[in-house]
């Protein structure tokens, strides 16, 4: 990695002060304000400051070897002449905070935990996520999630639609989904949620994971000690209407199926499964009737292949199907 060698003195000493203060969790909203005039004031501020906060992360995910490295390109025990003694020294100071285990990163925003980040899927599209700590995310047609990272807390936040997990485990950092009105924390695992408004699946394919209530949901029937423990091969359904939690055996090979263009449905919703099924439909299929939307479906629902499978519903519902251009509407059947 090279280092600009042509700020000035006081720049890159302030940065290292800076870049130092803001290791703190909790800054005060003064602190902020003022490191953010600092940026502003100068381009080179900015770029000084990038310059180490880039230098903290490559010593924090260095090998042995590589911290070896860094410390002697950045922080030798002797200064040579060439190089700036206050460049060395602000560099020395990254490299001993981040191997001292008080580094995370800082991008942009005002939040020394990272601002948050938005990940998004588009209709009939699924996407592959890479987080910050090596999680691996799969993220579902029409689906939303906001991460936030802490030097003590992993949060996601799914907001609609699927997504399957594999995260590297870390003691020191919880990883915690909230998907409407349900915790889910890693406990060393793969697993699968998906939110449908307020209603929550949740499936384990490896290790285990742990439910609790997210602040101001009511807990449930099944989470009135405040926790439920699922482990691999179990799915727990939330259901809003009932406030229950529902656990189940599943097929490891099925817990994600939609990763592999199947939508499966246990005893759900009609209006549930047709807000699933119009994540992957660019022509999406509407209720005239919202009582329609009471019915109970189970089966699969083929991605690639909706088209017949709405045209088949009349023959397991008492439905007429109506399409037009750009959507699809099921109304009772005889209904004018």
């Amino acid at each position: 990695m090279a280092i600009n060698t042509g700020f000035e003195e006081e720049t890159m000493r302030m940065a290292a002060i800076w870049w130092t203060q803001l290791r703190d969790p909790e800054p005060s909203v003064d602190l902020l304000e003022r490191w953010s005039a600092w940026i502003a004031a100068d381009p080179s501020n900015a770029q000084a400051f990038a310059q180490l906060n880039a230098l903290g992360d490559m010593a924090a995910n260095a090998s042995t070897n590589q911290r070896q490295q860094l410390i002697d390109e950045f922080a030798p025990r002797r200064v040579s002449r060439q190089r700036r003694p206050l460049l060395a020294a602000a560099a020395a100071v990254v490299i001993g905070v981040a191997l001292l285990g008080g580094w995370w990163t800082l991008r942009g925003g005002l939040d020394p935990a990272g601002p948050p980040q938005e990940y998004a899927s588009a209709v009939a599209e699924n996407r592959d996520i890479q987080l910050p700590d090596g999680t691996a995310v799969q993220l579902g047609a029409a689906s939303t999630l906001t991460t936030r990272y802490a030097r003590d807390r992993r949060d996601i936040d799914l907001r609609t639609g699927e997504a399957f997990f594999t995260v590297t485990h870390d003691n020191s950092r919880p990883f915690v989904v909230t998907a409407g009105p349900l915790h889910i924390e890693d406990l060393g695992t793969a697993f699968n949620v998906r939110r449908t408004g307020q209603r929550v699946s949740v499936t384990v394919t490896e290790g285990r994971v742990r439910l609790s209530p997210a602040d101001g949901a009511s807990s449930g029937a099944n989470l009135t000690s405040g926790r439920l423990d699922l482990v691999a091969g179990q799915r727990a359904e939330y259901d809003p209407a009932t406030g229950a939690v529902s656990v189940s055996e599943v097929s490891i090979e099925h817990a994600a199926a939609w990763r592999h263009h199947r939508l499966e449905f246990v005893n759900e919703p009609l209006s549930a499964v047709l807000a699933n099924v119009n994540r992957y439909s660019h022509q999406p299929v509407q209720l005239a009737d919202p009582r329609l939307g009471e019915l109970m479906f189970t089966g699969t629902v083929n991605t690639t292949t909706i088209d017949s499978w709405v045209g088949a519903l009349p023959h397991v519902f008492p439905v007429q199907v109506s399409t037009f251009a750009d959507h699809v509407v099921l109304s009772s059947a005889g209904q004018p």
